[in-house]
């Protein structure tokens, strides 16, 4: 499984300014939510993509709260890590602290005291690198993504500017859906096993 596939709704952005969600469970109305709210839908290795393309903080802020408001009628299991969806205040500064997922890690910088003290609280370890952290590499890929969400709740929670950089540069690298185990053929029930010996 990807980072993108552990909640029901998760909402990203990629380097290049795109926000995209993925819905990983059926959610009745969602396409028409989504498209409702400005998302264009794109068939993508296996799934479905909603996207906006790179506009202004504003639009894709009100784009995708309307969406997300919508689909919390039907699940609470959303994220959202889109750097692209925080209100344009939030994106005009140099963000205090920026967390990254890259290759099965999550590391993170902080450029100020605050944000470093954040960050530790919600799990992540200095490194040896000034104003560097991690996230400790035993974490489930799961457990990783809540810890992130947490760590930044908490730092716009101070008024810190955070970034959350998923490591997907543009749509074409946004992972394909995970692959489902073949089915297992069902086991006969004790009535058609005695049925069957007869």
């Amino acid at each position: 499984m990807a980072i993108t596939d552990h909640h029901d709704v998760f909402i990203g952005s990629t380097d290049d300014g795109w926000t995209f969600v993925i819905v990983n469970r059926p959610i009745r109305n969602a396409a028409r939510m989504l498209t409702g709210a400005g998302f264009t839908a794109r068939e993508h290795q296996g799934r479905t993509l909603y996207l906006l393309p790179p506009q202004t903080g504003e639009d894709a802020h009100e784009r995708a709260g309307v969406a997300a408001y919508g689909l919390m009628a039907h699940t609470l299991d959303l994220v959202d890590l889109a750097w692209t969806t925080r209100h344009p205040s939030a994106n005009s500064a140099e963000p205090e602290a920026t967390i990254r997922f890259h290759d099965g890690t999550v590391t993170a910088t902080a450029l100020t005291d605050r944000a470093g003290d954040v960050l530790a609280q919600n799990g992540f370890t200095p490194t040896k690198a000034s104003q560097n952290y991690t996230l400790s590499a035993e974490l489930s890929e799961s457990d990783g993504v809540s810890a992130v969400v947490r760590a930044e709740t908490h730092l716009y929670s101070y008024g810190v500017n955070v970034r959350v950089d998923l490591g997907i540069p543009t749509l074409q690298d946004i992972p394909p859906a995970p692959s489902r185990p073949p089915s297992a053929p069902a086991l006969p029930s004790p009535g058609q096993a005695q049925r069957r010996r007869r």
